[in-house]
């Protein structure tokens, strides 16, 4: 079977209008403030909510923001799935830097899944008007404001202010699970980077350690809900074959840490811990079985909460 996911990784050029103040880590504030634009310019029902609406299951902004109102068929084939993946990844940058003055560049970028990226003309008008709203704490009782400059895919422009319209260009590429045939019955080294937090559950637990047995259960559990609701379908692994081969790969260098990290939920009104694994493991063992879905997940991210940014890594072969 071709397993087989459409993506898209667009580049957000963009400036500050004045000063602004924005957290060490600023996924979960974009994407705040990305919701709240994206509802305002699509949904013409505002004395209502979204669960008395009529139009939730035809929703683009459902579709987009809040899928797990959405329920499809093919969510039935996979037991642990209860409701929808996010179908974009927000990955600011990685600089801790908090305070910013008018005219710093502010670049970031967006992944996206499936056939939310047809609608990708949506994401761009919500972060132009993200950039009226202001994000971050108000400084003199104002926000950050910024100017989206531009819009690029790979080495392509599809969108400049200056213009205020969408270049026609097919701005995605295909991910798959393709064999590694090079390293095929060969022990090696993979050390693995997780460059934000990582989070994921084992046994309803938050994990504080992450053996290779874990960190594929974890992957197996990405790839598959990815292709189910975007990609080409249900990948119908052998799960159980491919977790009890991962438990001969041995772990050889750990310098992975906890890092706590709070965000505030303006949604239920509170502060929420989103700590989570980062640094840097090191791996041995007959690796290639599982290279498909380490370079698959280096790509969209991996774990809880990956729609702020979460979970991004890495990988080197080291010998």
């Amino acid at each position: 079977m071709n397993h087989t996911l459409v993506f898209g990784k667009y580049r957000f050029s963009s400036c500050f209008q004045n000063q602004a103040l924005l957290p060490p880590y600023k996924g979960s504030t974009f994407r705040g403030v990305f919701g709240h634009a994206l509802k305002k310019i699509i949904c013409t029902f505002t004395t209502h909510s979204c669960d008395q609406c009529l139009l939730v299951q035809q929703c683009v902004y459902i579709k987009i923001f809040e899928p797990r109102r959405l329920k499809i068929p093919e969510m039935s084939s996979i037991k642990q799935m209860t409701s929808m993946p996010s179908p974009f990844v927000i990955e600011p940058p990685l600089t801790s830097k908090t305070q910013y003055q008018k005219n710093d560049p502010f670049d970031f970028d967006l992944l996206l899944f499936g056939k939310i990226n047809e609608l990708f003309p949506y994401f761009i008008y919500a972060f132009d008007q993200m950039g009226s709203i202001g994000v971050g704490k108000y400084i003199n009782d104002q926000r950050g404001q910024f100017k989206l400059n531009r819009v690029s895919f790979q080495d392509s422009i599809i969108y400049q202010s200056t213009e205020e319209r969408l270049r026609d260009i097919n701005a995605t590429e295909t991910l798959n699970l393709e064999p590694d045939l090079e390293h095929r019955h060969k022990t090696f080294s993979l050390k693995l980077t997780l460059e934000t937090p990582l989070r994921f559950k084992i046994d309803r637990h938050l994990s504080t350690t992450l053996t290779f047995e874990q960190l594929v259960r974890v992957m197996l559990r990405r790839v598959s809900f990815l292709l189910t609701c975007y990609g080409s379908g249900n990948p119908n692994l052998d799960y159980q074959q491919i977790i009890q081969k991962a438990q001969s790969v041995k772990t050889t260098e750990n310098q992975l840490r906890w890092k706590n990290w709070r965000r505030y939920s303006a949604r239920q009104d509170r502060k929420m811990d989103m700590g989570g694994l980062i640094g840097s493991i090191t791996y041995e063992g007959e690796l290639a079985e599982f290279m498909p879905f380490i370079k698959f997940c280096s790509r969209v991210h991996l774990g809880k909460q990956t729609v702020f940014g979460l979970g991004k890594i890495k990988w080197e072969i080291i010998r």
